[in-house]
């Protein structure tokens, strides 16, 4: 019986728990075996430029334009695939903090630790504090996850007071309670897309695979994890 073919891929932690289940899922209609390395999408870009290879990548658009520039990615085949909003949360057990609204939020953030994210919505946030003016005030009360670290992580470990990461990464974490998602006039929505790496082999697989990926049986599970799929907009 001929082995099954193995489709490698890499992600930011964004869409981490979203493809695991997608690739189980997938599982169940093909014999393409689908498997994800899940890092910080700066880690990701880096790691594919210093010359390690993956068949399908996941990553916010920015960091997809910049592999499709140094040809790590086929040109051309990059899609936006889900949009992704940035939520607030703070521990479990911590007093409540009312953060609906622009000025109660920029209340809330001058009184507390803040933890944030590499990548493009951790940079959108520290320009919504330069945009109140806040930005300098802030610095030494701003910590940014470490690779390998979810804010989350931090929040859960009071390492911060409050932590501001997409919604699907907050969810469901012990410890940890999610406010809601930034109120009207502040909001930061990432978009995540793919693309087939230059290296990539078995191109049929993969592209059976992304196929999926954009499909209306993949929303369902994107509608799950707190997304929405960019096709739906």
């Amino acid at each position: 019986m001929q082995d099954s073919v193995k489709v490698s891929g890499v992600s930011s932690m964004a869409t981490r728990l979203l493809l695991a289940d997608l690739t189980q899922a997938f599982s169940e209609l093909s014999a393409i075996e689908v498997g994800f390395t899940s890092v910080g999408g700066v880690d990701a870009v880096k790691r594919m430029q210093a010359g390690e290879h993956f068949d399908v990548v996941v990553l916010a658009r920015d960091a997809i334009d910049k592999l499709a520039a140094s040809r790590h990615v086929v040109a051309g085949s990059g899609e936006d695939w889900v949009h992704s909003s940035v939520a607030i949360a703070m521990r479990e057990d911590a007093a409540y903090v009312a953060a609906d609204s622009e000025s109660a939020l920029r209340r809330a953030v001058l009184a507390h630790k803040v933890g944030y994210s590499t990548g493009p919505s951790g940079s959108a946030l520290l320009l919504l504090f330069e945009r109140w003016g806040i930005l300098e005030e802030m610095r030494e009360r701003l910590v940014q996850a470490p690779a390998g670290i979810s804010v989350a992580n931090l929040v859960a470990d009071g390492r911060v007071d409050m932590g501001f990461q997409q919604l699907s990464e907050l969810t469901n974490v012990p410890g940890v309670r999610v406010l809601g998602l930034l109120p009207k006039g502040c909001e930061i929505v990432s978009t995540f897309s793919t693309a087939i790496g230059t290296a990539a082999e078995h191109l049929s697989e993969v592209r059976e695979f992304l196929t999926f990926m954009h499909s209306t049986d993949a929303a369902e599970i994107v509608h799950r994890h707190g997304m929405s799929p960019v096709r739906e907009n």
